[in-house]
Order: structure tokens, then sequence, then C-alpha cells
């Protein structure tokens, strides 16, 4: 016997329940019907079919799985009990028990189907944990003093990466830069013409917080001299002895000119503050481009003059 002849078989004694609850209350597993249920059976199928089963049959055939199927005229008389005309009937009406080994067959290939696709976003998603990701940083600089963003001065970023040479980078109207990076540590310098250089090492792989605000302090001494060069003098003693202060005795100071063809010229200290006092406009309106100290003073300054 098939294992197709099996399911039918189920299906029947399936069917068989669902026609005698029509007139008694009766257990929906019909494996665990006992006497009183088996003699509404009997007497059921008497009145219905004129069909006789027997206690003994029942217990074989029914209660107890033995893997053969009862004969044929059994089947038949239980067939047209709940409804069909014979056994093959009942085979006939119920073409999914045909589909049975197909749709186990499809059902297998859904699985593999399901399995493939889970493989496949397990595969991405371990490929994105192990490969580096592009995160998006921002740094934004604040006067240290007066804790507001610095947005006058030009910011310029140097980055020193590993075996390359170094990159620079501007910041924007409001002292704000991003970068992209893979990198787990990033290193850069800050340089502006009115704040104090500053080194600048962040872990910054897969950080949570993406944007942060770095401090500066005040490069005074070139923010004086840029005043000095602004205002009016009244004290030519104090402003002399001030600028003394700031710049080292061979300081070198260099003059840019922006139209990239007069090149530069070259003062010492002495030179320098005898023009920055002296009340001509031969030196005045000083922008700072860079000053590098030894100590505490002014070695080397370099500027342009803004012609009104």
């Amino acid at each position: 016997m098939s294992e197709k002849e099996l399911i039918y078989f189920e299906i029947l004694k399936k069917e068989v329940v669902k026609t005698l609850q029509n007139s008694y209350s009766v257990n929906s597993d019909i494996e665990n019907w006992k006497g009183q249920e088996i003699i509404y059976l009997q007497d059921d199928l008497s009145d219905k079919v004129n069909g006789r089963i027997s206690e003994k049959w029942f217990y074989t055939h029914i209660k107890t799985n033995s893997g053969k199927l009862p004969r044929i005229d059994m089947l038949n008389i239980l067939s047209e009990y709940v409804g069909y005309k014979n056994w093959n009937d009942l085979k006939n009406k119920f073409p999914q028990a045909n589909n049975k080994n197909q749709l186990s067959k499809n059902s297998k290939k859904r699985l593999i189907l399901i399995l493939l696709i889970i493989s496949i976003f397990s595969g991405l998603y371990i490929g994105y944990q192990l490969f580096p990701k592009n995160n998006v940083y921002k740094f934004c600089f604040v006067d240290s003093d007066l804790k507001t963003p610095i947005k006058e001065s030009q910011i310029w970023i140097i980055w020193m990466n590993e075996n390359e040479s170094s990159m620079v980078s501007k910041c924007d109207s409001n002292g704000c830069f991003k970068f992209i990076t893979q990198k787990e540590k990033i290193k850069f310098i800050v340089r502006s013409p009115y704040y104090k250089p500053d080194t600048i090492t962040r872990i910054v792989y897969d950080k949570k917080i993406k944007e942060e605000q770095i401090q500066l302090k005040t490069n005074d001494y070139a923010l004086m001299i840029h005043l000095f060069s602004k205002s009016e003098v009244k004290n030519w003693r104090k402003r002399r002895s001030q600028l003394n202060q700031m710049l080292a005795d061979n300081a070198k100071i260099y003059q840019v000119y922006e139209d990239g063809k007069t090149g530069m010229e070259i003062y010492n200290k002495k030179d320098f503050v005898n023009k920055l006092t002296m009340p001509l406009k031969s030196l005045k309106n000083i922008e700072i481009i860079e000053t590098i100290y030894s100590g505490d003073k002014i070695s080397i300054l370099r500027f342009t003059q803004n012609e009104e």
C-alpha cells in the first residue's frame, strides 16, 4: 500500500468524525473513541447506509495504526457514510492528496530559498561589520575665552596622514568642517592667523558623537599687532615698548603682496617697529598670515597689508 493511500484513509477518518458529530457529541480525535462513541458510529452507519462494523474491526483499523488499509468494501461503506459514492469518488474529490509529494517538493524548494536568502543577508551583514565604513564627522572651533564660534578668522586644517603627504582644508564661514573617513584615528593641525596652532588627535571610528566643538586660544600678539595697525597711536613710547616685548631681537618679518607679482619685503625688528609706530600710512591695516614663536616672543611674522 502506497503512502498516498494512507493519506486518503486519514482524510476518510476525519470525515467520519465530522459526519458523526452532526448526530452525536464525540471526541474530535477518532483514535481516542471508546465504547459508547463506537456504538454511536455503529448505529449511525446502520441508519444512514445500512452498514455494519464490529468493535474489533474498529480497534484493528481505526485505533491501531497498523499501516494497512481495510477491505475495499468497508472503505466504500465509510466513504458513502461521509457523503461520497465510494472510495474512488472520495479520492477524486481530494486532489491535494495526489499533490502531496509535489507540495513536499515545493516546500523543500521554499525552505532552500529562505535559507539562501538568510545566508546572503547574513553574509552582507558580516561583510558590513568586517569592512571599514565611511563615517561623517564634524568639528567646530570656538574662542576659548568667549566660548563663541570663530567666524571672522580663517581656520586651516592640515591633515597628518601616515605614509602620505599632508593635505590642507579650510573651515567654512561658521568655523566648522566636515570630513569622511574609514580610519579609526585621525590627526590634524589647526592654524589660524589670530589663534594659536593646535594639534588634534581623535579616535573616531564608529563614534556615536558625530559632532564636536574644539576651543582655540587667542594668539594675543598677532591680534594686538593687527589692532595696532588700525588704531590711532596716542602714546608712542608705550606702543614701541609693547612691540619690543612681542618680537624677538632677531625676528624676521615678511610682508607678502597679494598681487602675486611683487613678491615679498623683509623687515627686521627695528624697521618694523619704526614703521608701525610712525604717524604714517606706510604700514597700516595689517592682516596677519602666520606667526612662529621662539619661547614667548615672535621670531617669524608673515603679513599682508590691505589698501584702503
